[in-house]
């Protein structure tokens, strides 16, 4: 059961659909559950079929909220359940759907694995609903209580989620495509020509990857501005994509959309310094594809990053509260390709090893694991109790 699936592309796709190759490889079988486009001319009312590597998709309803479906805790989400011969639940980032795939794999006597990838209550608070986010954290908090085990995907977040309660919390966290990511792109001839396009006198190009979202305060490249010999780099898509060319019209700016496979690798490649900007990342894909890349990583000292990027050794991490930090971290770099160089091979070192095969691995141990320790009380209760009547008193 995932929360976010193709077309949508962002770090909970990435992940699942990484998941799906490893089951293919190993010879398991997989039925995914995953939310509609509702931008699409499909009816929302029933689900359509689909395939994966060979495995069925099943789309449940959805509404959409800035260019994300949100799915809707559908019951045609039982049946599925109960047809699909499962040994355990892999729930991704579950929230609505997700409470109520937990509850209804509980009441089959099927374990369930939930995996903490998105902070959706900081999401909900950045995005103009301050007063929604206990709601939601309530709600997830009761998911993963009735999880019969739960993943998150840096020290941060089990920190988090111990402090609030939540029990059997194991660390897993991503693999990256060394084989696709790589820094012997930047000698080719596409890597050669974006570069040309984009710093034609040599410049230093800094480059953003990533969704375009409030989340994300992308808006924090602004401090770049005024800076010789600089170029930026915007590849993603969302809906900040409009603000945001307003709020960095004054940088030498490209922005290059949403962009997969070779040609995201590309634009990795084409890079010298990476930046990312958000402060509430839970863990922080794409900057263990910058690193795969060989590229040196400037992010946050929150969060994800603190597990993935080791100040002057493979990147700086700034303070997200100082105002400058990112462009005096930035400018180091611009200033010092030596050093530049230097962190982004220690960069590439640091994950070549960090194969979606062994994360995968990993990520059967605890499927086992869940497996063991069996149905959790909590499940059976309904991880969703409550939800209609606080939404109903708020109201």
């Amino acid at each position: 059961m995932t929360e976010s699936f193709l077309p949508t592309v962002n770090g909970v796709t990435t992940s699942v659909l990484a998941i799906l190759d490893h089951l293919e490889r190993r010879g398991h079988r997989a039925v995914v559950i995953a939310p509609a486009t509702p931008w699409t001319s499909e009816r929302r009312s029933s689900t359509r079929l689909e395939q994966y590597r060979g495995f069925d998709v099943h789309r449940v309803p959805a509404v959409a909220y800035r260019q994300f479906p949100v799915a809707l805790p559908h019951p045609v989400l039982d049946t599925i359940l109960a047809r699909s011969g499962a040994d355990v639940l892999h729930a991704a980032s579950p929230l609505l759907l997700g409470g109520r795939a937990v509850t209804a794999a509980a009441r089959l006597g099927i374990p369930s694995v939930a995996v903490f990838q998105t902070d959706v209550a900081g999401f909900v608070r950045r995005n103009g609903f301050p007063g929604a986010s206990p709601l939601v954290w309530k709600v997830l908090s009761r998911i993963h209580a009735g999880a019969s085990l739960t993943l998150a995907p840096s020290s941060a977040t089990v920190a988090m989620l111990a402090e609030a309660g939540v029990e059997r919390v194991h660390r897993w966290g991503r693999g990256v495509d060394a084989r696709l990511f790589d820094p012997a792109r930047r000698a080719s001839a596409p890597v050669r020509a974006l570069r040309r396009r984009i710093a034609p006198a040599g410049e230093t190009v800094v480059g953003y990857v990533g969704r375009l979202a409030p989340e994300k305060e992308v808006e924090r490249l602004a401090e770049l501005g005024g800076i010789p010999g600089l170029r930026v780099v915007v590849a993603g898509g969302g809906p900040s994509r409009a603000a945001l060319e307003r709020r960095l019209r004054h940088l030498d700016v490209t922005f290059t959309g949403p962009l997969r496979g070779d040609d995201l690798a590309d634009v990795y490649a084409a890079l010298d310094v990476f930046v990312h900007t958000g402060p509430a990342e839970t863990f922080g894909q794409t900057l263990q594809e910058a690193h795969a890349s060989g590229v040196p990583v400037v992010a946050p000292a929150r969060g994800g990053p603190l597990d993935l990027v080791t100040p002057g050794v493979d990147g700086d991490l700034f303070d997200p509260d100082e105002p400058g930090a990112l462009r005096r971290a930035v400018l180091a770099l611009h200033a010092d390709r030596t050093t530049a160089v230097r962190w982004g091979r220690a960069g590439r070192t640091r994950v070549e090893h960090t194969t979606w095969e062994a994360v995968g691995d990993e990520l059967l141990a605890h499927h086992d694991t869940a497996r063991r320790i069996g149905v959790r009380p909590a499940a059976l209760r309904g991880v969703l109790a409550g939800w209609n009547e606080k939404v109903g008193s708020d109201a």
